[in-house]
C-alpha cells in the first residue's frame, strides 16, 4: 500500500484503539505485519499519532482539564492541587522508566507479534480480575495518593505492545476500589503529561540522532498529517463511547477479545 493508505489505516487502528482497553500499540504492531506495512522506521509515526489521540482526550476532559487548571491558577491548597498532585504522583514511575529506559522500550517494538500476542493475554487477565474485583456502586469515588501511586505502577509496565495502558490502570483503579468514573477519567488524564511531554522530546531526539537521514527514512509529513488527523477524530468518538462502556461495566467483551486476538496473533507468529 502507499504511504497514505498506511496513515490512514494506521490512524483509524489508533483512533480507535488509544482509549479501549485493547492496547493502541499491539494493534499497530499486528496492523503493519497483516497489512504488509513496513515494521521498520516508524517511530515518527506512531509519536504523531498518540500526540493526534491524547488531543482528543483533551477535547473529550476538557470539562475536567479546564476546572483543574483555574483551581490550579488560584494557588490555593484546594482540591484542584490536591487533584494534580496525585496526578504528577502517578506520572512519576513513567518518567523514570522513559528517562532510564527509553531505548530498551523502543527495542520492544518492531513486529513483535508472539509478544504482541502474549500480552494481549495479560491484558485480559487484568480485564477479568477487574470486573470481579470492581466496586458495586457508580458513584464518584476520588483516587487517594497511594492509589494514584499505584495506578501509575500500572501505566508503566504497560509498555509491552499489547499490553493496554488504559486496561491496565483502569483495572487497577477498579480492584483499589476507586469509582468507575473517576476510574476512566483519572486513567486518561494521566497519560496526557508523559505524551503531550514526551513526545516533542523523543521527535527531537530522533532528528537528532538521525539527521538527514530521517527524511528518506520517515513518511512525509502530508501523510503522517493525514494518519494524525484520521486518528484525532476517530479518537474523539472512541474516547467518548469508552468513558460510558467503563462507566456501565462492560469489561469481560474486550478481555474476550483480546483472548481472541492474542491467540490469532500467537498463531500466526508461529506458523
Amino acid at each position: 500500500m502507499s504511504d497514505t493508505i498506511d496513515a490512514i489505516v494506521l490512524g483509524l487502528i489508533q483512533g480507535l484503539t488509544e482509549f479501549l482497553p485493547v492496547s493502541s500499540d499491539g494493534h499497530l504492531e499486528l496492523g503493519r505485519v497483516v497489512f504488509g506495512m513496513s515494521t521498520e522506521d516508524n517511530f515518527l509515526l506512531n509519536m504523531v499519532l498518540h500526540f493526534a489521540t491524547a488531543l482528543s482526550t483533551i477535547i473529550v476532559f476538557r470539562g475536567n482539564i479546564w476546572k483543574l487548571l483555574k483551581g490550579l491558577i488560584a494557588f490555593k491548597w484546594n482540591s484542584e492541587w490536591r487533584y494534580g498532585i496525585k496526578i504528577v504522583i502517578a506520572v512519576i514511575p513513567i518518567g523514570i522508566l522513559g528517562f532510564l529506559f527509553d531505548d530498551y522500550v523502543e527495542a520492544l517494538f518492531g513486529g513483535k507479534i508472539l509478544l504482541t500476542g502474549f500480552m494481549l493475554w495479560l491484558t485480559a487477565a487484568f480485564l477479568i480480575v477487574a470486573e470481579r474485583l470492581k466496586p458495586v456502586s457508580t458513584e464518584y469515588k476520588e483516587v487517594n495518593y497511594w492509589q494514584a501511586f499505584l495506578i501509575g505502577c500500572a501505566q508503566t509496565i504497560a509498555i509491552f505492545p499489547g499490553l493496554s495502558r488504559s486496561g491496565c490502570t483502569i483495572a487497577t483503579a477498579l480492584a483499589l476500589g476507586v469509582g468507575k468514573r473517576e476510574a476512566t477519567a483519572f486513567s486518561f488524564l494521566i497519560v496526557l503529561p508523559p505524551i503531550l511531554g514526551g513526545v516533542p522530546i523523543k521527535v527531537y531526539k530522533y532528528w537528532s540522532q538521525n539527521g538527514s537521514a530521517a527524511l528518506s527514512s520517515a513518511m512525509s509529513w502530508q501523510d503522517m498529517t493525514i494518519g494524525a488527523l484520521v486518528a484525532f477524530l476517530v479518537g474523539l468518538l472512541a474516547c467518548s463511547g469508552m468513558v460510558r462502556i467503563v462507566q456501565n461495566g462492560q469489561l469481560y467483551g474486550f478481555a474476550v477479545y483480546c483472548i481472541v486476538l492474542g491467540a490469532a496473533a500467537i498463531f500466526w507468529a508461529l506458523k
